[in-house]
């Protein structure tokens, strides 16, 4: 196994004491699935956690990739997790690790768990004004396969609300950070569980900034997710266009539509049309 999942464009948690949830999650349509031993498990019960959680990768062939977040690694239960995870007969492909304010946390998971023929995607979560501050370190450590917006403790931390407009800074520097270090970047899930209409417009203006994807908590969300990051046939058929009108100017600047076109416009086509051809 290697670092080489496709992150994918929906993300899924779901808790690791709840064993019969784990069946939901991983037929949910989501690109990644992961358990959770962190916050929705109580202190006295993660050991419990620890033990259960094993039978969510014990699958021949899961239908998506399947990962586990840990506790903080400033933790003892953080510790413990790696212990345990060290142990697992079916390990997971990807490690979410949360509370991550250096590399080192990215470096400490891989010197534990990697092993011959085994090196889980370590994914950060960013979550604290300090991680936010450490941003260009933490990006840049070597085995970190991405990062997840954390927004309600970052919320928390800052007192501020949990609304677009309040956590809009954060985002756009989690965005900037993450493509400079050529990684993608996942968004947090959406707290409203039962409004559809304001998932989609979370999910949208999510992918408007630049985000890869996007978490949930319910599998009821994975749908929205994965409409709204899907490329559309109208913007494919615009991305052709636009490359076939770079083709025809030998690419210099031209129009299209009745809009200037340029390099910058030309090359994010062709990515388009690249992820679109491989995800047909």
């Amino acid at each position: 196994m290697t670092a080489s999942h496709q992150p994918g464009r929906a993300w899924i948690i779901t808790p690791g004491l709840n064993q019969g949830r784990f069946a939901s999650a991983r037929k949910s349509g989501a690109a990644v699935a992961v358990v959770d031993i962190e916050d929705s498990v109580a202190l006295p019960d993660k050991q419990t956690a620890r033990t259960t959680s094993e039978a969510f990768f014990a699958l021949p062939d899961p239908p998506c990739t399947l990962g586990i977040r840990i506790n903080s690694l400033t933790t003892v239960d953080g510790i413990q997790d790696l212990a345990a995870l060290s142990a697992y007969t079916a390990r997971p492909d990807l490690i979410v690790v949360p509370k991550v304010e250096s590399p080192r946390d990215i470096e400490l998971v891989a010197a534990a768990l990697d092993a011959d023929g085994y090196t889980p995607d370590i994914w950060a979560l960013i979550e604290s004004p300090r991680a936010f501050n450490a941003l260009p370190a933490i990006t840049g450590a070597p085995r970190l396969g991405g990062v997840i917006f954390g927004s309600a403790d970052y919320a928390a931390s800052v007192r501020c609300g949990l609304g677009w407009e309040a956590l809009h800074y954060a985002r756009s520097a989690l965005i900037n950070a993450a493509t400079a270090a050529n990684i993608p970047a996942i968004d947090a899930p959406t707290w409203e569980l039962d409004d559809p209409t304001v998932l989609r417009q979370d999910a949208e203006r999510a992918k408007e900034i630049g985000f890869y994807g996007k978490g949930c908590v319910h599998p009821r969300h994975v749908q929205v997710i994965n409409d709204v990051f899907t490329p559309t046939t109208e913007e494919i058929t615009q991305a052709r266009a636009i490359v076939a009108a770079a083709d025809a100017s030998g690419g210099t600047v031209t129009t299209v539509d009745g809009q200037m076109r340029g390099t910058p416009f030309f090359n994010r086509a062709r990515a388009l049309i690249d992820e679109a051809d491989r995800t047909r």
